[in-house]
């Protein structure tokens, strides 16, 4: 063999024993790719509590009948009211509601004139003759404040409905008052819609 024969053998055993002796290249792990879960919010959203509204008299209140010993008359009010003794009927009162009857001689019917020129308001809202149940009654709406709290001293608005129902020779006055923007007309049909005129 020449020498530069034996040259190049020894050169290419080298690279063959290098080759088997050397640790092959590892495959560098890839990122993982992390995906962020959403933000979550654990806390409960706040409970809405529903309030009656002040001066909403509740559907479940349970009505009594009020009669006024020697007046010829009857009418349903909210049961456990407080109530005041007047000459001729009552006042009953809760929270800021208020329901007043009371008797006076009239020698000629109520008009709708006559009504209107009754009332201290500069904001009636209506005036009408309407039919109940106990009969026909001059019915007027109108707005006013209320009288002083007698522990705050705040006064508040309140819309009035009064009914004038006649019979003779007599008057029967029903009024009944609420916050504006109360919802009392259920309640407020109920009352008047209970009187009743009873023998003298």
């Amino acid at each position: 063999m020449k020498v530069w024969q034996y040259v190049i053998a020894l050169a290419m055993a080298g690279l063959a024993a290098g080759c088997a002796t050397g640790a092959p290249a590892q495959p560098q792990p890839k990122a993982e790719a992390r995906t962020q879960a959403p933000a979550t919010n654990d806390t409960p959203a706040p409970q809405v509590t529903e309030s009656t509204p002040p001066g909403d008299i509740p559907d479940d209140t349970m009505f009594v009948i009020y009669r006024h010993p020697g007046q010829p008359y009857r009418v349903e009010v909210p049961e456990g009211w407080a109530r005041t003794d007047l000459a001729t009927g009552a006042g009953f009162t809760d929270k800021l509601n208020g329901i007043r009857i009371e008797t006076k001689p009239a020698t000629v019917p109520p008009t709708e004139a006559s009504v209107r020129n009754q009332v201290q308001s500069d904001d009636i809202r209506t005036v009408n003759t309407v039919t109940r149940q106990g009969g026909k009654a001059v019915r007027i709406v109108y707005r006013a404040d209320s009288s002083p709290d007698a522990v705050t001293g705040k006064v508040v608005k309140d819309e009035i409905e009064r009914y004038i129902f006649h019979r003779s020779g007599l008057d029967a006055i029903l009024t009944l008052s609420g916050p504006v923007g109360a919802d009392n007309v259920d309640a407020w049909r109920t009352v008047s819609d209970s009187f009743r005129w009873t023998a003298p």
